[in-house]
């Protein structure tokens, strides 16, 4: 300390102790050191914000950056590249045990009125263009994040049925969940942009597990059933439908057919009334004859003379050429 002391004596003029050259030297060395601590480097993934007097006043980005010195001036880094990731609902994450948590966060009503156990993750980072709102409109982030994340996901189960959270609204939940808290936290100006939101778990409590494996089973059965039947329907409606469609169409043949007959007798009856009342005697006599054609066309005759014989009466033979006919018929058939 002597040679030392000695040596700044010699370099500041000699004498004993220190001069008013070696004074101001210190002093200037204070004042650069003090001027120092407005200097601090911000990372690759991080943004730097300005104070003064506490205030902001500007972002600044990744290298050497410069500020009033300390306590006039003051930064604070927020890292804005990279993902976070928040798990809600899973033991052991950031959380104490199940067992031991208030609560129950993972427990939640559906629309139902059941109870759903839903584990979840969120994945968020820093806007990296409002890193101040991060940094200084809430008090805490990430417990910010969580209570959102947690009341947001128990409306949104508690607006569904707990078979449609189980198999099919999956996806439609977390897109709901994601897009509700950008909507909420955007409100509160927080600076976080919510990227990801995923369904870990969602599945009945431990303790209704078997019953609702029955419910299950029940349900396929249902399911089962109702297949079934749709298939039995589509099989037996056409069927039924084409044998309405057929017999529809036959009453409309015989309608059509009916109708016609009806108009042919009508039109045959108009002309022989009209020839009637040109030739009355002829159309009885031609009416009459046509008749007695058709009632006995078909039937055996006998044929009787009203003679003057002593019998009054005799029957006349007759070659009967229509039965000869038949049995020649029959003969060359055999």
């Amino acid at each position: 300390m002597r040679r030392f002391q000695a040596r700044l004596g010699n370099w500041f003029g000699g004498g004993e102790g220190f001069s008013g050259k070696a004074v101001l030297f210190f002093v200037l060395l204070g004042v650069l050191a003090w001027l120092a601590t407005g200097l601090y480097t911000v990372q690759p993934k991080e943004v730097g914000l300005n104070l003064v007097f506490g205030r902001y006043v500007g972002t600044v980005g990744p290298g050497l950056n410069v500020n009033w010195p300390y306590p006039i001036g003051n930064y604070i880094k927020v890292q804005v590249l990279g993902t976070n990731t928040m798990e809600i609902g899973v033991p052991g994450s950031n959380v104490p045990t199940r067992t031991q948590r208030p609560n129950d966060e993972g427990l939640m009503l559906t629309g139902d009125d059941n109870i759903v156990d839903i584990d979840f993750s969120v994945q968020w980072q820093v806007d990296p263009a409002r890193p101040e709102d991060y940094a200084f409109n809430i008090e805490d982030p990430e417990g910010t994040i969580r209570a959102v994340a947690e009341s947001v996901m128990r409306q949104v189960i508690g607006k569904r049925n707990l078979q449609a959270i189980l198999t099919t609204d999956r996806e439609p939940i977390q897109q709901e969940v994601r897009s509700s808290m950008q909507e909420i936290l955007d409100s509160y100006k927080a600076g976080v942009q919510i990227q990801i939101v995923n369904l870990l778990k969602d599945a009945p409590p431990p303790e209704v597990t078997a019953a609702f494996q029955d419910v299950q089973a029940a349900s396929i059965d249902a399911e089962t059933l109702q297949n079934q039947a749709r298939t039995y329907e589509s099989k037996v409606v056409p069927e039924a439908r084409g044998q309405a469609s057929q017999i529809t169409q036959a009453a409309e043949a015989y309608r059509a057919r009916t109708v016609a007959e009806a108009k042919g007798a009508a039109s045959r009856f108009d002309q022989v009334y009209a020839e009637f009342k040109n030739a009355p005697d002829v159309t009885r006599e031609r009416m009459y004859l046509e008749t007695m054609e058709r009632v006995l066309g078909g039937t055996e005759k006998i044929i009787l003379d009203q003679g003057t014989g002593q019998g009054g009466a005799s029957v006349l033979p007759y070659l009967p050429l229509g039965e000869l006919q038949r049995r020649s018929g029959q003969g060359e058939a055999k």
